[in-house]
């Protein structure tokens, strides 16, 4: 079992996510500061369970000048310098790859899923296949509407903004689970979906992901390949 401190820790670190992410929503919903791009009204209270205040900080400098609100009131927004409209790009990807994490997680904790006896390469096909589903789709209502494209061209157009970006992503939060799997909660502690600490370390490893997947959304956003936002 893991340490009261460290349960305490997770309990704390996941209420000021929750609570992160619902401000975001009442600012876009219930004060109406409606995103431009609608794709973000879900991208930024997904990024906001794993960063936290972080994302609602980002939000504030970067989301809300560009809701259609704020900008019948005050005007055009100036430009993002070049780190944000990256961190943006990683955050929409991002969103893709949280909620197929979680719903993988729990579905092939739920099933009792394993491969070999283990659960971990069970969730690793399932984060990655539902990640990349919500990925795609994710991108697709980003850049089918800024350039026009059908069904079948938008989402080739996705896949190739997210594949890239999504695997990254994944390569670090990855990475991150097989050390929670081996090393700090090895057998047969293995931590669960169910229990607070499980979730709070998963946080971490989406931030991992978030800076493993940086260099690739720099370089796709700059080759034109996946839209700046």
């Amino acid at each position: 079992m893991p340490p009261p401190w460290l349960t305490a820790l997770a309990w704390a670190a996941l209420a000021v996510a929750f609570v992160s992410a619902g401000w975001i929503l009442f600012d876009i919903y219930g004060r109406g500061y409606r995103q431009h791009m609608g794709v973000m009204e879900a991208v930024w209270p997904v990024t906001a369970l794993y960063f936290g205040p972080a994302a609602v900080a980002a939000y504030r400098a970067w989301g809300r000048p560009r809701s259609h609100r704020r900008q019948r009131e005050h005007g055009e927004p100036p430009g993002k310098p070049g780190y944000a409209t990256t961190a943006v790009g990683v955050s929409h990807c991002g969103a893709g790859c949280t909620l197929g994490d979680i719903i993988a997680e729990f579905a092939v904790f739920g099933l009792g899923i394993t491969i070999g006896g283990l659960a971990l390469p069970a969730e690793y096909i399932g984060d990655y296949v539902l990640a990349l589903a919500l990925g795609i789709g994710f991108q697709y209502f980003a850049i089918a509407p800024m350039r026009g494209l059908g069904p079948r061209k938008g989402l080739i157009a996705a896949a190739k903004a997210d594949v890239l970006s999504l695997t990254a992503f994944e390569v670090g939060l990855f990475g991150w689970m097989a050390l929670m799997f081996f090393v700090f909660f090895p057998a047969p502690h293995h931590l669960r979906p169910d229990d607070p600490v499980y979730w709070f370390l998963m946080q971490i490893g989406m931030i991992a992901g978030f800076f493993t997947a940086w260099p690739v959304n720099t370089w796709l956003i700059r080759s034109g390949i996946k839209e700046a936002m």
